[in-house]
């Protein structure tokens, strides 16, 4: 069973081994302390480390794109992926986004990543299957879930 909870300072060298070796611990302290100000780019943002029997197995987040629209994002470490750690946490995601009068869930998916992309179909995500680049000039598909 995955748990989210909010990152802690303690939580910087767990994040830097597990998630970000190249990463410094403190530049892992610092990332914790700027994304537990719960705003990014002037938009409400939450950041949560996703938990198994309490080690962390990824990080999953919350950005604002409306009043009543949420942006929904998982990562979870490689040698975590395929136990549906994701689809656990994200389901946590949405139950308390709706909890904050979120709506809508706006989600962007690689093209070229067909666990994701039916991770998002079993989770009732609806697309139109039109490609779009993202700001990275990445393929991706647009989902979106009514909460």
């Amino acid at each position: 069973m995955v748990t989210l909870r909010h990152f802690d300072s303690k939580d910087a060298e767990a994040i830097r081994s597990v998630l970000y070796p190249d990463m410094t611990a403190n530049e892992a302290a610092d990332m914790i302390e700027e994304r537990n100000a719960c705003v990014y780019r002037g938009h409400y943002f939450e950041m949560f480390a996703v938990l198994c029997s309490n080690k962390l197995v990824g990080h999953a987040s919350l950005y604002e794109l409306s009043r009543s629209v949420i942006s929904v994002g998982v990562e979870i470490c490689s040698a975590e992926r395929g136990k549906g750690f994701a689809s656990e946490a994200l389901s946590r995601l949405f139950e308390y986004a709706a909890e904050r009068e979120y709506r809508l869930v706006f989600d962007q998916v690689r093209t070229d990543n067909p666990a994701s992309i039916k991770m998002h179909n079993d989770l009732g995500f609806e697309s139109d299957g039109y490609v779009y680049r993202n700001r990275r000039d990445h393929e991706i598909f647009i989902f979106i879930k009514f909460l």
